[in-house]
């Protein structure tokens, strides 16, 4: 799911996988495209199917039955042996129920969505609920199929319980949310956490990965490079936020009108949920204060 921004990103080319056809991407991977295009999901979710005869499904994408018949259209006369979630947004899980079902595939990855106040805050509304995998795998934790090794990498900050999926036979990183080439990542308090996306991010830094499959989107083709600008975008934001500040307290809707320059309406509440992630992280750093007072809640330099 994509915040604002797009300005990070590689040509865009590279960008734009093809609707709703089954693509092989490399050697042990194909793709296909859910019909669930928007402005948060670009042209619709990217399911990947890993390895050949033998094979695991990753992040089989919404609750759509075109989709699953898709999906299962795309893997006849293969087994498919598991099916891997990198997080528990509906655009992302919902399917592996249904294609759980049709094949007696595992469903693994992902730790079920843990609500942090009422849930109805941010995006914590945007989670599958019913998911249940069957087994949940932790950080380094491997799952081997025939032919590939997938690792599980996490890379809370989207939300709290995202991973990625390394490939390892390939050097590749099914990324998720969590990075993306046609846009920066919507952080959500309170699952989300703009700390522990930096975090993650920086600590991408650190693998050799070539190449990312992200959920949304083409590949992002120079990761180290790519890795490198979102956190400098990031970074020049929280700045921004931090000038903005200068002139007095302001509420995010007033940080975002100011900060946002030419923003698509339509992206109004996520760029509000990543400037209050911003603040949230900037309050702990001792470097703004809130202040309520019946309104709604405006922030200050400490």
């Amino acid at each position: 799911m994509a915040d604002d921004d797009s300005e990070a990103g590689p040509p865009p080319a590279s960008r734009e996988p093809p609707l709703r056809a089954v693509t092989r991407v490399s050697p042990l991977l194909r793709r296909l495209v859910a019909p669930n295009p928007s402005p948060f999901t670009f042209n619709g979710t990217c399911a990947y199917i890993v390895g050949r005869g033998r094979v695991a499904v990753v992040d089989p994408g919404p609750d759509d039955d075109s989709h699953l018949a898709a999906l299962l259209k795309a893997v006849e006369g293969e087994r498919v042996e598991a099916i891997l979630v990198t997080h528990t947004h509906r655009d992302h899980s919902p399917a592996a129920r249904k294609l759980r079902a049709a094949t007696g595939a595992p469903v693994v990855g992902a730790a079920p969505f843990t609500p942090r106040g009422d849930g109805s805050e941010g995006l914590d509304s945007s989670h599958d609920r019913d998911y249940a995998p069957d087994a949940v795998l932790t950080d380094g934790e491997r799952w081997r199929g025939a032919g590939f090794t997938i690792e599980a990498v996490a890379t809370p900050g989207h939300c709290a319980n995202h991973l990625c999926f390394a490939l390892l036979e390939e050097g590749a990183l099914l990324s998720g949310d969590h990075v993306m080439a046609w846009s920066t990542s919507v952080v959500a308090p309170p699952d989300g956490s703009m700390r522990a996306y930096m975090d993650s991010l920086d600590r991408l830094r650190s693998r050799a990965e070539t190449v990312y499959w992200p959920g949304h989107g083409g590949p992002v083709l120079e990761p180290q490079r790519y890795l490198r600008a979102l956190i400098h975008h990031r970074r020049q934001r929280e700045t921004s936020i931090l000038n903005a500040l200068k002139d007095g307290p302001l509420t995010v809707p007033a940080l975002v009108a100011r900060v946002y320059a030419g923003l698509d309406p339509s992206l109004t509440r996520a760029a509000g949920l990543s400037t209050l992630a911003h603040l949230i992280d900037l309050a702990e750093r001792g470097a703004v204060a809130s202040e309520a007072e019946g309104g709604e809640p405006r922030f200050r330099l400490a």
